[in-house]
């Protein structure tokens, strides 16, 4: 079983390696992953063996909270919000106290400097005093979360900062309270007290500003929950009631007015209406509906009333199973993130090996006693060490991307599954497209007509040859005859929509259909039906013909009384963004190809039309996994003729190739690719087995996601530069590795600023996803 939690009181991307060690060590837990990111725990076990209960007291035990499902009549992500909110609240709070106490304890410890200070405020019990609430009120939280890794024989950035700014504390409690004894020793005669509390305040500033900044990376999330009604209009027992949403069942059968939002997904059973669904597909332009057609919740009924049955409520709603999957993309991890996870591990133990190494050499190479300069400049180097380590910024430079990245694709229609999806696509060198459904509407309709010229002759006129198709096709349930109606009936009024009176329909399998309408026969079907009947052919349809099926359309002949009158060409027209996408696709060097089981003559028109010149057709649909997975590892040896194709190099390594596709024969394929890709109109099984799912149906949004990864990785990689670069320059310049060459060595204030300042800069330039253009 699979599951997902928000954690609270995490600081830093050691404390999320502590929760995962933690929970792996459950019983019943056979994965554990903990984003500091998105501050999300994922877990998967056995609930013979553990279950949500047990997960939470292990997270517990190590000093954070876990927000599970049953804890309250609220949601785990409302839970979080108001924890988090208190969170802030309480930060803030410490931020001022401490902050009004560490300017009186800095202006205590320098009278020189302050002048117009009382002489008490310099006394060293008064600062003592003053340092108490600092170091263990606003502080404690170092404390707690340094003893609980102890135990867990682990270390953070909290205990860097418990270390550092207790070795400050109480140095300066020593010197303070045995003076004499100290003196005595030879210790020098210094006071600390600054140091320890302006460090505390500006770390608590920092991770004020840092918890402000992250909550910005979850709008997304937000925003979709905001989406929800809290009311419906359920009509029970032939009353209409209001009830709140978490009240409706399925089978509740719901009203809905104008303007109103639709509260849960069902099936419209009485009405229609025409209804903005842009908050869940990104399509700006409403969508009409009538009985039979399916109702999103959270989407805005615009113009009439109507009746629906639902159909999924709950945490079943499309729109709980977006924010679900988006929850679940932003807490995943990245390949990209491995190397910071791994440096993370070792992190801390390294930073406290070279904190004792600069103490050693500051203090016993220099100046060999306790002599003030030798012992200070060891001490605070120690501390500056200890403070300037910054973990947290590797811990967020991939996860807060991620998810600003992936809210930033939701909010387009683009429900991106997981980050490794997120961050391959940029990647995509070869883009499989399935024709029926994907590149095409996935239904038929009549793209030409002609009749015979002599038509008239035979005493019949156009609408009488109409009105002949539509009494006998709207007998038959083939998609074609469908197709034929919807086309014929629009130009035709009053009765004759309705056809003839007809007599003796039959449908001939794989041929079409015979009847008589007003006394005459009518045949409508393909060439073998009326060669079988001795049809009379006409040159001029026959010329039209061979045009049409040049062009890949499928035709159907009718002949009234053995004679050829009209011909039709139908066709699976292609979507009018496939070849605007097809070509921004060969513009970023992709090598586009079309897969469908239709032959050669027609996949190559359809693709003509969309300019994609690399075709596989008669692929049955067991065979496109296959196809797939030949593209990646084959070197492209298909066996399949292909024109043009970019294909040059077959000793490089496979390329990362994308499926793009929508039923269910396509979930094998999607799963086999590098970066599956399903469009909202699909199956469930097809969204199911992709990486990424368009929700707003529009094949542009596939060129979107592309963009969309190449900007995320680029922030990506910024924010892991800035991350590496700011430890590995500025632990060194802590050391005093600047000293023999400027005489400059860092002050343990500035050094707290500086790690501060490392975690909101990559808060930072990850919020600046949000104003990409995709």
């Amino acid at each position: 079983m699979k599951t997902s939690f928000p954690i609270v009181g995490m600081h830093c991307a050691s404390c999320a390696k502590l929760i995962e060690r933690g929970l792996k060590k459950t019983p019943g837990v056979t994965e554990a992953h903990v984003s500091y990111g998105s501050e999300e725990a994922t877990v998967d076990f056995d609930p013979s063996l553990s279950n949500l209960s047990h997960l939470s007291n292990a997270i517990s035990n190590l000093g954070y909270k876990a927000i599970t499902e049953g804890e309250s009549t609220k949601t785990p992500e409302d839970l979080k919000e108001e924890a988090k909110r208190k969170e802030l609240s309480d930060l803030k709070t410490k931020v001022i106290v401490s902050a009004i106490f560490s300017t009186f304890i800095t202006f205590g410890s320098f009278p020189q400097w302050f002048p117009f200070v009382p002489k008490l405020l310099a006394d060293p019990f008064v600062l003592l005093l003053l340092s108490i609430p600092v170091q263990f009120w606003a502080g404690w939280s170092f404390y707690q979360a340094t003893w609980s890794g102890l135990r867990n024989r682990a270390a953070s950035m909290d205990t860097l900062i418990a270390i550092g700014t207790s070795a400050a504390f109480g140095f300066s409690l020593l010197t303070t309270t045995l003076a004499p004894q100290l003196k005595a020793a030879g210790f020098p005669l210094l006071t600390y007290f600054d140091t320890a509390a302006v460090i505390i305040t500006l770390i608590l500033l920092g991770r004020y500003f840092e918890a402000r900044a992250k909550a910005h990376t979850s709008d997304a999330i937000k925003k979709l929950l905001h989406l929800q009604a809290k009311m419906a209009h359920v009509v029970r027992n032939g009353k209409e009631i209001d009830v709140p949403i978490e009240d409706v069942k399925v089978n509740d059968i719901i009203r809905v007015r104008p303007g109103e939002k639709i509260p849960v997904d069902g099936k419209i059973t009485d009405g229609a209406s025409s209804i903005d669904e842009s908050m869940v597909t990104g399509e700006s332009i409403p969508v009409d509906k009538k009985v039979g057609n399916l109702v999103i919740g959270a989407t805005i009924n615009k113009t009439g009333t109507f009746l629906f049955i639902a159909t999924k409520v709950g945490h079943d709603t499309m729109l709980a199973q977006i924010v679900k999957m988006v929850a679940e993309a932003q807490s995943s991890r990245a390949p990209i993130q491995r190397l910071a996870d791994v440096v993370s591990g070792y992190f801390v133990p390294v930073v406290l090996m070279l904190a004792v190494a600069t103490f050693v050499v500051w203090f016993d190479l220099p100046v060999r006693s306790f002599s003030e300069g030798g012992f200070a400049n060891a001490f605070t180097n120690m501390i500056a060490v200890l403070i300037i380590a910054c973990p947290c910024a590797l811990g967020l430079a991939t996860p807060t991307a991620i998810m600003v990245g992936t809210g930033r694709g939701a909010e387009h229609g683009i429900l991106i599954k997981d980050a490794e999806s997120l961050e391959i696509a940029h990647k995509i060198k070869t883009i499989v497209f399935d024709k029926t459904g994907t590149l095409t509407k996935g239904e038929p309709k009549v793209t030409d007509m002609d009749f015979n010229v002599g038509y008239k002759k035979m005493g019949l006129t156009r609408e009488k040859i109409e009105t002949a198709i539509v009494s006998l096709e709207k007998n038959s349930e083939h998609p074609l005859s469908k197709a034929m109606v919807n086309f014929i009936r629009r130009p035709l009024e009053g009765d004759a929509l309705q056809g003839d009176a007809l007599r003796n329909f039959k449908a001939i399998e794989g041929f079409g259909v015979s009847g008589a309408v007003a006394g005459q026969s009518v045949l409508i079907g393909n060439k073998k039906l009326m060669e079988k009947e001795n049809v009379m052919r006409c040159a001029e349809l026959d010329q039209k013909a061979e045009i049409w099926m040049n062009e890949g359309k499928t035709l159907a002949y009718v002949a009234i009384d053995k004679k050829h009158v009209a011909l039709l060409a139908l066709a699976d027209t292609l979507k009018t963004e496939a070849k605007e996408t097809i070509d921004q696709l060969k513009h970023m060097h992709v090598d586009v190809w079309m897969i469908t089981g239709d032959n050669e003559k027609t996949a190559h028109a359809i693709a003509k039309q969309a300019g994609i010149t690399n075709v596989m057709a008669n692929v049955l649909p067991a065979e496109k996994e296959s196809k797939v997975k030949e593209l990646r590892f084959k070197n492209y040896d298909l066996g399949i003729k292909t024109r043009n194709s970019l294909f040059i190099n077959r000793k490089s390594s496979p390329p990362t190739v994308a499926f793009v596709g929508d039923g269910i024969n396509d979930a094998p394929a999607l799963a086999a690719s590098d970066v599956g890709i399903a469009m909202g109109t699909g199956t469930d099984v097809a969204i199911e087995s992709a990486g990424i799912t368009l929700l707003n149906k529009d094949l542009r949004s596939v060129v979107s996601a592309i963009r969309l990864s190449k900007s995320t990785l680029a922030i990506i990689k910024e924010n892991l530069f800035w991350a590496f670069g700011y430890n590995v320059i500025l632990i060194p310049v802590a050391m005093g590795i600047l000293y023999p060459f400027t005489g400059w060595l860092l002050n343990p204030a500035l050094a707290a600023f500086a790690m501060a300042a490392s975690s909101i800069s990559v808060v930072g330039n990850s919020l600046r996803l949000k104003g990409v253009k995709i």
